[in-house]
């Protein structure tokens, strides 16, 4: 994919170039949202809006990651959500699917090739790290799910997330402390999923 072309030809209002963009970037985004608000309703609602929003303001891009651009317009609609919600999000013990029925672990993570142990692994610890992720304040979550989730440095998340660059690492070091501990917790109750993860060399 040739970006910097797309995103000159979105730029002209050529929608093709928008969403061929879009598919490029709506797992990352949807995945950051849902990783903030702990819901995938909301999580694809601020998806919609975040790129709607970046079709609107595309011409004021000017340059460096656009990865960064697009994960500060859905932080943003997340914000959004939030403040109209007035609520602290959470996440069910266990998802549920379009029906309302329990699922063992969320679409996401499905991987067909994955044995039933493995995706039992796989279910436990992301219910693990959801939880404590869900236990952070908003600003220290925002902070994890740019960097140590979506893989931005410092410097873009701290574009993503318009805050100073010591903000991003003074956050990011207590976010660490508080997820690490409260892992340590989930370590004692599952303690086969963290052995054989760590086995695997995970």
């Amino acid at each position: 994919m040739d970006e910097p072309a797309l995103i000159r030809a979105a730029q002209r209002g050529d929608l093709e170039a928008f969403n061929r963009l879009v598919l490029a970037y709506q797992d990352a985004l949807y995945n950051a949202a849902l990783r903030i608000l702990g819901d995938e309703d909301l999580a694809a609602d601020a998806t919609q809006e975040a790129f709607l929003s970046a079709f609107r303001a595309l011409n004021a891009y000017r340059g460096g990651s656009f990865k960064a651009w697009l994960l500060r317009t859905v932080t943003n609609a997340c914000y959004d959500e939030l403040r109209r919600r007035k609520r602290r999000p959470t996440t069910p013990l266990e998802p549920e699917n379009e029906a309302g029925e329990e699922v063992e672990a969320p679409r996401w993570l499905a991987d067909p090739s994955a044995s039933p142990e493995d995706e039992l692994i796989r279910a436990e610890l992301e219910h693990a790290i959801q939880h404590c992720l869900d236990a952070l304040p908003i600003e220290f979550r925002t902070v994890v799910v740019l960097t140590d989730i979506q893989g931005l440095d410092y410097k873009d998340a701290a574009r993503a997330a318009r805050l100073p660059l010591g903000t991003i690492k003074s956050r990011l070091a207590r976010a660490r402390l508080r997820l690490r501990d409260c892992l340590q917790r989930f370590r004692e109750l599952l303690p086969a999923a963290f052995r054989l993860l760590e086995e695997r060399g995970a």
